[in-house]
């Protein structure tokens, strides 16, 4: 059962705080946007930014951007090569950093996206959630969240979507600051960014045997 302290954070006070942080951030950071911006066109060549269908808050699908970070490499056949190989030192280094990550804040400023809560996945996974994977949908979704500061690409599918909905259950003023300063020591000693098996994260392919609730 939700607080009631949780529910008017949730309701009143979150997305004000992220739109004026986000704004702020945007400002702050503009020097960096353009210098990313800059090295990304230079050696990943154009276009610059990543665009992606994703689902949002209630499965509204929203564009996310990002910073690019692979190439369009392609094989004889003109297929794309896959991660491991489009993926370059560069490339690398803006995830490890969570640099290419700074264009969501653009995303958060509009309504999109909050800055904490559980992560825009792909829209071909909707079909394969079960019901209580699909309640990450109850809530925006974030820049980072409590699976991105427990473990990131690092953990699996099913022990990241169970935080997502911890978080959903339990949102709080202070525990999104937590949350916050979590991410900001994650990002400085870039833990979790892959899994232990491939260069991103594994694509996710459904959970086998439904979660069974208490």
């Amino acid at each position: 059962m939700r607080n009631s302290k949780g529910g008017i954070y949730r309701r009143f006070i979150k997305r004000p705080m992220d739109f004026i942080l986000s704004l702020i951030a945007i400002i702050v950071l503009s020097p960096i946007f353009l210098v990313v911006a800059i090295l990304v066109r230079t050696k990943l060549g154009s276009p610059v930014l990543f665009k992606q269908k994703r689902p949002g808050f209630n499965e509204e699908i929203f564009m996310m951007y990002k910073f690019r970070t692979m190439t369009d490499e392609r094989d004889e056949n003109g297929n794309l090569h896959t991660d491991s190989i489009r993926l370059t030192k560069f490339g690398k280094l803006l995830r490890s950093t969570s640099l290419d990550e700074l264009p969501e804040l653009f995303n958060i400023f509009k309504g999109d996206m909050s800055i904490i809560g559980p992560r825009p996945l792909l829209v071909q996974y909707l079909p394969l959630y079960n019901d209580y994977q699909k309640r990450r949908h109850e809530v925006r979704p974030g820049l980072s969240g409590l699976s991105q500061i427990s473990g990131r690409n690092a953990i699996s599918w099913e022990d990241k979507f169970n935080l997502d909905v911890e978080y959903v259950d339990n949102v709080s003023f202070i525990g999104d600051w937590k949350i916050i300063l979590m991410t900001i020591k994650k990002v400085f000693v870039r833990e979790g960014i892959n899994s232990e098996t491939a260069s991103t994260m594994e694509p996710f392919k459904g959970t086998k045997k439904e979660r069974m609730e208490l």
